[in-house]
């Protein structure tokens, strides 16, 4: 057994948003008003749950709120006039509000003064609970042990939401021993206690504990199939993210949601597969989510791109009306067209979306200058990494630049291609710059400037074979066998590895 041990280091004294000054005055006025607050009812109490409850991530009123409960001594009137339970509510939804929003430390806060004011007595176990999660959210494990501790002396040790909030504490912390053990030891689990496990391992890369989890939990919902559908997915393992997702939709018989649907596209993409793209636009069609979520639209004209059907992608791009496409939706039609190789279509499209009034940001600059590269557009790529750095004042980062000398190097200004590689920032500069120059060195046989960006290659690495065969074709291919040669027997003496080639087929 663990002794609690609060040492929160927070001061006495009020925090700054509970001094009653004119402009939190103004504040409250506005947002309670419509209430007409009386400390007779328990409507009151209702009022300011329902305020805070539609408020949770917005600070600013959370605290303003709180600086009218602590001001007017409305917490002691709960308790002293009415019931325990209208204190705990209202304790509750604030301490609520702070532990799971971007400032937790202040739900310690909140928690320190009501020990001074000897409420504890009216802490239930959501209290617990929230500041489990406070702690969770601040990775503040010596906290959250503590909490632990004080879960047992007050009898809420087997509770199910504590005992979740506790899981889920010691598993964003990275103790998923301890984890596993508050999970083993529960009694009861609900669906949520599960997804917490299950997401905590996958967090921390377990994905196959994870996986034997998943497989052993009763009562699987459609958030459980998600969330392991999308660790899947992220972690790049699309065979098993779309047999998931059949399995979902066909063994147990769950309709997939939005945010299924967001996470089984991008593994779609990867595969290629085309015929379950079509059969996911259907089900978005007949459910609404095509219209209703412009995540999925833009994801299903990256999609059907990317599963080769850049004539579904810019048909179904040309459905969606002018009022909801953003910058997204037009970022990934360009895209497609430029993995297509159709640059015409790109430029023309990036054009169209500055009409329509969207200012293009990096991702859409890198779309259009794939597209020139790909549609041999060099004039204009060029004008438009100009546009980009001068008139956008985006500063380009390695890919950018990698479109650059591809763009150039396609064409055989290999000058200029090295000149670019050359001013890259030191920074961000890799060896891939200089292999995309040394590829366009061998199309265009050009030897003097393949020698020296292989000697850049060299100083940055020199266990990747691909560099010396590519060179030694060099040579051999303007007649130098022995220089071709001895870079053949630098490979063997390096030992440097080469990646074989094989079939899909």
């Amino acid at each position: 057994m663990l002794r609690l041990n609060l040492r929160l280091e927070l001061g006495k004294r009020l925090p700054f948003f509970c001094l009653a000054t004119t402009k939190n005055t103004i504040f409250l006025a506005s947002i309670l008003q419509p209430f007409h607050v009386s400390f007779s009812t328990n409507d009151h109490s209702r009022k300011l749950v329902s305020l805070l409850l539609k408020n949770p991530s917005n600070r600013h009123a959370t605290q303003q709120i709180h600086s009218h409960i602590v001001t007017t001594g409305l917490l002691h009137h709960y308790y002293f006039h009415h019931s325990a339970s209208l204190y705990t509510l209202v304790f509750n939804t604030l301490l609520r509000c702070y532990s799971l929003g971007q400032f937790p430390h202040e739900a310690f806060i909140l928690y320190k003064q009501s020990l001074h004011c000897h409420f504890p007595s009216s802490f239930d176990s959501f209290t617990h609970s929230f500041l489990i999660h406070a702690c969770a959210n601040l990775s503040s494990l010596s906290g959250g042990i503590q909490f632990h501790a004080l879960t047992f002396k007050v009898g809420f040790h087997f509770h199910v939401y504590v005992q979740t909030a506790l899981t889920n504490m010691y598993a964003v912390c990275g103790f998923l021993v301890d984890a596993l053990s508050v999970f083993d030891e529960m009694p009861e689990k609900n669906s949520v206690t599960w997804n917490v496990m299950i997401t905590g391992l996958t967090r921390w890369g377990e994905l196959e504990i994870a996986r034997f989890l998943f497989d052993q939990m009763p009562n699987r919902t459609v958030v459980s199939w998600t969330g392991i559908i999308d660790v899947y997915t992220r972690r790049n393992k699309p065979d098993e993210a779309v047999a998931l997702f059949q399995r979902m939709v066909v063994c147990d018989g769950i309709q997939p949601t939005e945010i299924t649907v967001l996470a089984i596209l991008p593994a779609i993409s990867n595969l290629g597969a085309l015929e379950i793209c079509q059969s996911i636009h259907a089900y978005g069609e007949k459910r609404g989510f095509n219209t209703s979520d412009i995540r999925i639209a833009n994801s299903l004209v990256d999609s059907y791109a990317k599963c080769g059907c850049i004539l579904s992608a810019s048909r179904f791009f040309e459905e969606i009306s002018s009022g909801r496409k953003n910058l997204v939706t037009w970022s990934s039609i360009i895209s497609g067209f430029a993995l297509h190789g159709l640059g015409n279509e790109a430029v023309q499209h990036f054009q169209m979306m500055e009409k329509a009034g969207l200012k293009p940001n990096r991702v859409t600059f890198l779309s259009v200058l794939n597209g020139c590269s790909h549609g041999g557009l060099v004039e204009e790529g060029l004008n438009f990494f100009d546009k980009m750095v001068g008139e956008c004042e985006i500063a380009p980062d390695i890919k950018h630049y990698g479109c650059l000398v591809d763009m150039l190097g396609r064409i055989g200004r290999l000058e200029e291609a090295e000149k670019v590689a050359l001013g890259i920032p030191n920074e961000i500069v890799n060896v891939v710059i200089w292999r995309t120059l040394l590829g366009a060195c061998s199309f265009h046989g050009n030897v003097e400037m393949g020698e020296r960006v292989t000697r850049k290659i060299m100083e940055t690495e020199r266990g990747y074979g691909g560099d010396y065969v590519l060179m030694s074709n060099i040579f051999a291919s303007v007649g130098r066998y022995e220089d071709a040669e001895k870079l053949r027997s630098q490979l063997d003496r390096r030992k440097a590895f080469k990646v074989p080639g094989h079939s899909l087929f």
